[in-house]
């Protein structure tokens, strides 16, 4: 009996000890993995405080408190990398730092967090279409029939596999605008891929998705319509129009605004203004009939643009800050939506809006008698005719509108709401892929040095004006909910009851008109 439990205890005793050992090892192999970490944190902290893109401050009080420690973000240095084109040809790689880590290092002033302007609700309407499947692989796939471009961001860096060529340099810009929002916001967008047509026209038809099973391949564009499932997203020409000397918005933004100090808006010519291609569209060759000649007076004064004269005499007649002297300005469609919209907006003259079929991501938020004034595109004329008239009867009135449309450009579509916009997109975009994102195998890296260094003359000059040098010192502005059924009902009925209004005020007229000849 003695021996049993002898030898019970020795066989007890090896346990343990073996059991002891394997605890010992594994706790020392988490302790070498917790030092490593420490170790990498704290020599990342040291590279950024030599390199004077941090500061660390020790805070002391009385005796009796702790000293407390805080980081802060230096103002004049920046925490992502410069662009240095010298080191870049040497290399020929993006510089290489964690945008996943560096998001913990910047501290975000919480009382410049914003609610996002209300256009951002319609980021839930164009995604709607997916949300109860969500997106595959396959699906994303099948949207490159037409697609220019395939975007994949990964850990807060982005690749880019490219189809085919874009219109001038739109797929250029546009790529290079969501690289300045991965500097814009590091880290803080999740993984996603995205399929990119730089065309005009949408070409997802909601009639070719239909019923339970339908699966419409998502596709970002620069607009869509009633009838399509394209997903709208800002256009290239936010980061400059090269082709045609437009420079960013955010200085085309500041140009316009002085330009609309220059003249009072009862000293301007009390007719409406437009200057553009009247090629592209027939309803924009319907829109030139409507000119003021020696038989007829639409009270309209239209210009064709001749883009290749301008480029000959650099662009000296179109400054968009000079177009601002015109009591109305008009907006009408080409070939789809038209870059236009934006510019003619900023300026305080009421904007005469011909009927459009197309829109962006932001004119969803705009109502007609408080952001533009509705014209029949059936009968663009006379509805021309009466607007005017009407404006120049009713100055106040008329004046408001055009304040309205210019303050919301002015301070909804600034350059930090096109990239909240941007965010939000993707971010909620990335909640329905079902699938984990992968670099494509013809896929490049994506950083400012592989594009701006390449680039030369006024390339490279437009993307140094909106090269983003340093993060964003507050989180993204915060998402307004989706519309319920109700609130969308209500809200579309007021766009149709105010033109429907203002139709009725231009047959009131022209009845009367007509019965006094």
């Amino acid at each position: 009996m003695k021996k049993y439990y002898e030898e019970k205890f020795k066989n007890t005793f090896w346990l343990r000890q073996n059991l002891t050992q394997k605890r010992w090892r594994s706790f020392r192999k988490q302790a070498t993995t917790t030092a490593l970490l420490l170790l990498f944190f704290f020599c990342f902290i040291a590279v950024l405080v030599f390199s004077g893109y941090i500061n660390i401050t020790i805070h002391t009080g009385h005796s009796a408190e702790k000293p407390v420690i805080s980081i802060s973000r230096m103002t004049k240095t920046p925490l992502i990398p410069p662009l240095d084109c010298l080191a870049w040809n040497d290399t020929q790689t993006c510089p290489q730092y964690n945008p996943v880590l560096l998001k913990y290092m910047l501290n975000h002033d919480p009382s410049m967090n914003m609610t996002c302007p209300d256009y951002f609700r319609w980021i839930h309407e164009d995604l709607r279409h997916w949300r109860e499947t969500g997106i595959s692989k396959e699906m994303v796939e099948r949207a490159n029939r037409t697609a220019h471009f395939r975007l994949v961001i990964i850990d807060g860096k982005a690749y880019v596999e490219k189809y085919a060529k874009s219109i001038q340099t739109r797929d250029l810009y546009t790529i290079w605008g969501i690289v300045q929002l991965l500097r814009w916001y590091p880290g803080r967008l999740p993984d996603l891929d995205m399929m990119f047509d730089c065309n005009d026209l949408p070409v997802i038809k909601s009639r070719d998705y239909r019923g339970l099973n339908a699966a419409p391949p998502p596709l970002f564009r620069y607009c869509s319509d009633a009838w399509s499932m394209d997903i709208v997203f800002p256009d290239w020409s936010f980061w400059g129009w090269v082709e045609t000397n437009i420079k960013p918005w955010t200085i085309v933004l500041k140009d316009i605004k002085e330009g609309n100090k220059r003249t009072s808006w009862k000293d301007r010519e009390p007719f409406a203004y437009w200057r553009g291609n009247p090629t592209v569209a027939p309803t924009r060759a319907d829109l030139m009939k409507c000119n003021v000649s020696d038989k007829t007076n639409w009270n309209t004064r239209l210009f064709v643009q001749d883009w290749n004269a301008e480029s000959k005499i650099g662009y000296k007649q179109s400054n968009l800050e000079d177009q601002c002297t015109y009591r109305y300005k008009i907006y009408i469609e080409g070939w789809a939506w038209s870059v236009s919209e934006k510019y003619i907006l900023a300026c305080d003259s009421p904007t005469l809006f011909v009927r459009p079929r197309f829109y962006d991501f932001f004119s969803r938020g705009m109502l007609p008698l408080q952001h533009y004034w509705p014209i029949r595109d059936n009968d663009k004329c006379k509805s021309l005719k009466f607007a005017v008239e009407w404006g120049n009867n009713n100055t106040e009135k008329a004046q408001a509108i055009g304040k309205t449309s210019s303050r919301f450009i002015q301070e909804e579509l600034k350059q930090e709401y096109v990239y909240d916009y941007m965010f939000h997109l993707l971010n909620e975009y990335a909640k329905l892929l079902k699938y984990r994102p992968s670099i494509p195998p013809n896929a490049v890296e994506l950083c400012p040095e592989t594009m701006a260094c390449l680039a030369g003359g006024n390339y490279n000059e437009f993307m140094m004006y909106s090269l983003v040098n340093s993060p964003r010192n507050s989180v993204p502005c915060t998402m307004p909910p989706p519309y319920d059924a109700q609130a969308l009902k209500t809200f579309i009925d007021a766009q149709i009851g105010s033109t429907r209004k203002v139709e009725a005020w231009e047959n009131e007229y022209w009845d009367k008109l007509n019965k006094n000849h």
